[in-house]
């Protein structure tokens, strides 16, 4: 159910998150476990992986708060639209940033001599594709507190969301990034590990990503009855 919030910077608090991903794991690993072999099954169906993912993060917000929880409530429709919206979003933009590059390269292959590529041309893709990555970090990490807005805040409107987020992470976006790099490296571990450790490592991605999205929905809570309160007393 969508709840008033009052959007602000949010405090990113890096390793507490890790912590207690890790304590959650530890104290009911083997459900966590399934519900990310769930998440793993959904996300199979196609436009179905954000909505996967989103409802993993409602079923750890319930487990973590000791309320009944299954791992087949992953297999939930109700966000199906806002997610499918934004999967749209996500692959019009993907697809108008790799025109200018198509174009490039078209270009460079009619003006090309034999099979030599345009120096010209290719003097000009390479920068376009490192402009290219930066815009692609700098909306997915501005846009990290979409998922568990639609989740765990019921907000439909894809606009809603990336305005929230936006101030959200308003001063925060190095640490979203060191954060996303530190639990995407541990996560790598169990790939290294022969594929074995990724019983342990995945969930915990999922874990520690929790934490830090419900610490951060708590914080832009606007708890409209406690501000009356503070307001009367002065």
């Amino acid at each position: 159910m969508k709840v008033n919030l009052k959007p602000k910077p949010i405090h990113f608090k890096l390793g507490e998150y890790i912590n207690k991903g890790f304590e959650l794991l530890k104290k009911d690993f083997g459900n966590i476990f399934i519900a990310c072999l769930v998440c793993l099954i959904m996300s199979i169906i196609p436009f179905c992986g954000l909505l996967a993912m989103g409802n993993l993060f409602k079923y750890l917000q319930r487990l973590s708060r000791n309320q009944p929880a299954s791992p087949g409530d992953i297999f939930d429709f109700k966000d199906f639209m806002p997610y499918f919206m934004l999967q749209l979003i996500v692959f019009g933009g993907v697809i108008l940033l790799y025109i200018p590059m198509i174009i490039m390269m078209t270009v460079s292959g009619a003006m090309s001599e034999g099979n030599q590529p345009n120096p010209m041309i290719m003097f000009l893709i390479f920068p376009y594709i490192f402009l290219m990555f930066v815009a692609i970090y700098y909306f997915v990490l501005k846009g990290f507190y979409i998922i568990p807005l639609i989740s765990l805040k019921g907000i439909t409107e894809i606009k809603e969301a990336w305005n929230i987020s936006k101030i959200m992470t308003k001063g925060n976006v190095l640490s979203i990034f060191l954060f996303s790099l530190v639990v995407s490296i541990l996560a790598q571990i169990g790939i290294v590990a022969c594929g074995i450790g990724l019983f342990l490592t995945i969930p915990f991605l999922y874990t520690a990503k929790y934490f830090a999205y419900e610490d951060a929905m708590q914080q832009i809570e606007y708890d409209e009855i406690t501000e009356i309160g503070i307001k009367n007393e002065f």
